[in-house]
């Protein structure tokens, strides 16, 4: 184990599926993890102090936190989705500006809707064209965030991660969807928008036909796989698009959930049923209509070899993990860290 494998871990966003995952991952190589959310951290966002103490001598930052847009994109939800990912990043690049010892890494979550609807060919990190609407919006001032500033002893990388299979997250909602009978197509299609949608950027346009519309996506195993890798690859920075190297589509999607739970039938659903169901059940269509095809250009070309590249056994493999709680965290209690010397002035 290398000295780097051996540091301090600070992770900001740890009670997610994400965050969860992480945080076990390092624990059971036996890492010092700092754990920062709004309830059941070890630190709370609002403390600066604790966090400042926390990544000062810290080998590795990990900042995913956000609120999550598996909402309806009100003002008041779109206000906060973007006010979430400012302020927490806000907070850790404070913290390592005010390191004596700052940390050599900082990666910080993005997202791989950055770009645009794409079904024509995959979008890399050197040749992917930004999209358009209120999630590419968050997702670039996300990155500014990041980038901002002079860090000259601190590499940053933006995460932009795809859809995340494991134990939880997506999948839990396919696999009840599909044990229901509803596992088929999910079809896009015309569907009228108010000029208040359209002018906030939410309103879905009309996109693929037939399902095809491209579903890239990274299993849990190698976001912790990529995480891990991109801490001990010094060349590595920037956007880091963390997909596995074969996207599907929509339609294969759903045929290998009902294959793998062993479902024969699954009734397809058209953009109008989606969209009532999206009102009833206080999300967007846009999570499973927009079309990603993403590629991980420089993971590859850097030498990272996925643990799963391929879709259907990604998938076995998650419907086959042990079934943990609904967070897959303990929760503790907020604890303050300051550090060794007398306090700042």
């Amino acid at each position: 184990m290398s000295n780097a494998d051996e540091g301090r871990v600070v992770l900001g966003g740890s009670t997610g599926f994400l965050g969860a995952a992480l945080d076990r991952h390092w624990r059971a190589r036996g890492r010092e993890v700092v754990t920062i959310s709004r309830r059941g951290a070890d630190l709370i966002w609002e403390d600066q102090a604790g966090i400042d103490a926390a990544v000062d001598g810290a080998a590795l930052v990990v900042g995913l936190a956000g609120k999550s847009v598996n909402c309806r994109y009100t003002p008041e939800n779109r206000a906060e989705i973007l006010r979430s990912r400012q302020d927490t990043t806000i907070a850790l690049r404070t913290a390592i500006e005010r390191a004596d010892a700052p940390p050599p890494v900082w990666l910080n979550a993005s997202t791989a809707t950055i770009y645009r609807h794409a079904e024509d060919r995959p979008q890399t990190e050197s040749t992917g064209e930004r999209g358009h609407g209120f999630s590419v919006e968050v997702a670039k001032a996300w990155e500014r965030e990041l980038f901002r500033g002079d860090l000259p002893a601190t590499r940053r990388v933006a995460l932009r991660t795809a859809i995340v299979l494991g134990d939880g997250g997506v999948l839990a909602t396919l696999r009840t969807l599909a044990r229901i009978g509803l596992g088929g197509t999910q079809y896009d299609g015309r569907w009228p928008a108010s000029p208040a949608r359209r002018a906030a950027g939410t309103a879905h346009t009309r996109g693929a036909r037939g399902g095809r519309q491209r579903f890239s996506w990274v299993h849990i195993d190698d976001v912790c796989g990529v995480v891990d890798f991109l801490e001990r690859t010094p060349d590595l920075d920037g956007p880091v698009n963390v997909v596995a190297p074969w996207a599907s589509d929509n339609r294969t999607l759903m045929a290998i959930v009902r294959r793998v739970l062993g479902v024969r039938v699954g009734v397809p659903s058209p953009r109008w049923m989606l969209e009532l169901g999206a009102i009833g059940l206080r999300t967007e269509t846009e999570l499973i209509l927009k079309s990603r095809w993403v590629a991980p250009e420089k993971l590859l070309a850097a030498g990272y070899a996925f643990r799963h590249p391929d879709l259907e056994k990604a998938i076995r493999a998650s419907f086959a993990a042990p079934r943990r709680t609904s967070t897959g965290v303990t929760v503790r209690q907020p604890r303050r860290l300051r550090p060794r010397d007398a306090p700042r002035s």
